[in-house]
């Protein structure tokens, strides 16, 4: 029997609050309806007095969570979409990512962000926000792309005292499977390497890892070894193993969903040329999203973001310099 990414992120839920008295849920509709994307669908029933329905404010839900983790909770915060935490920024930013710093009160929320775009999802609903948060001290910033990691980080963010943004992408809820749960995990703010090459590196993170798999497949058929990491935390990056991975190609392409300016491929690009000019054998590369609105056409949609076709033009080009 398998197990799909949003299921997975389901029986994480549902572990910690078996396991732990202090967490609790806190979302639009997530009660008896289970969420807008089922991400806590039955959980109510078991869990009645964990599992709570919020206003539609995403301010007054941030807020309440940092007041419960003052107290001693570990609240799961669940936004309906990525898009929406905006309007809970202050709170984020400049309450639950400071309030250590401030007070030397820990603050162990994790703010769960459906993230990324699907065919017809429109510009209010397709974001990636991870880049924003990542700007600020105090948060950690998660972007699974695997069942495996989904169960097994979301654990892991709930279980840290700093306030996590864990991005999980809604692309991957239903059309990524495992057939079962791991009982070890590599820490989360831990690269994988996902596929090893010789000829480039591919770093990357949540549902671009496969965009960037399928690219590297293509490519081995005209023979080129195409290395692929998996950031999987986008703060902290785990540069050493970026390096390590340059270090045996000499090329590199950092990839992501979110929009071009600044953000975690531009970062992930400074931090290379900063501390491993050296390892270069060409100029390092990245490629984003538009610089648009995000579409609602589908078709116009898949031209606006990468894909593996856009990623294997981009790498043949780097090959070749």
């Amino acid at each position: 029997m398998s197990i799909t990414y949003l299921e997975a992120i389901r029986e994480a839920q549902s572990v910690a609050l078996q396991k732990n008295d202090e967490v609790f849920i806190y979302g639009q509709d997530i009660g008896f309806f289970g969420g807008a994307f089922k991400s806590t669908k039955g959980l109510y029933n078991e869990f009645p007095d964990r599992v709570l329905d919020s206003p539609i404010s995403e301010d007054a839900m941030v807020g309440l969570a940092v007041g419960a983790a003052i107290e001693g909770m570990r609240p799961i915060v669940e936004m309906q979409f990525a898009d929406f935490s905006s309007v809970g920024f202050n709170q984020i930013v400049n309450q639950a990512a400071t309030l250590y710093w401030r007070t030397s009160l820990a603050c162990p929320i994790t703010i769960r962000l459906p993230s990324g775009g699907t065919p017809g999802s429109g510009p209010f609903h397709s974001q990636c926000m991870e880049t924003i948060y990542a700007h600020y001290p105090g948060t950690v910033v998660m972007a699974p792309s695997t069942v495996e990691d989904a169960y097994s980080m979301l654990l892991d963010a709930i279980s840290i005292d700093d306030p996590v943004i864990f991005c999980e992408h809604k692309y991957l809820y239903y059309h990524l499977k495992a057939q079962q749960l791991p009982k070890k995990a590599l820490p989360a703010t831990k690269a994988r390497i996902v596929r090893p090459g010789r000829h480039a590196t591919i770093v990357t993170y949540s549902a671009m890892v496969h965009e960037a798999v399928s690219t590297a497949e293509k490519l081995s058929e005209d023979g080129f070894e195409i290395e692929i990491v998996d950031l999987r935390c986008v703060k902290p990056i785990d540069i050493e193993t970026v390096l390590g991975s340059i270090a045996r190609t000499g090329r590199v392409l950092a990839i992501g969903e979110a929009f071009p300016w600044g953000g975690v491929t531009a970062e992930i690009i400074s931090q290379i040329t900063s501390e491993g000019f050296n390892l270069l054998d060409a100029p390092p590369a990245r490629l984003n999203s538009l610089d648009t609105p995000i579409p609602y056409h589908p078709e116009l949609w898949r031209f606006h973001r990468p894909t593996a076709h856009s990623i294997e033009d981009k790498i043949r080009k780097l090959i070749k310099e």
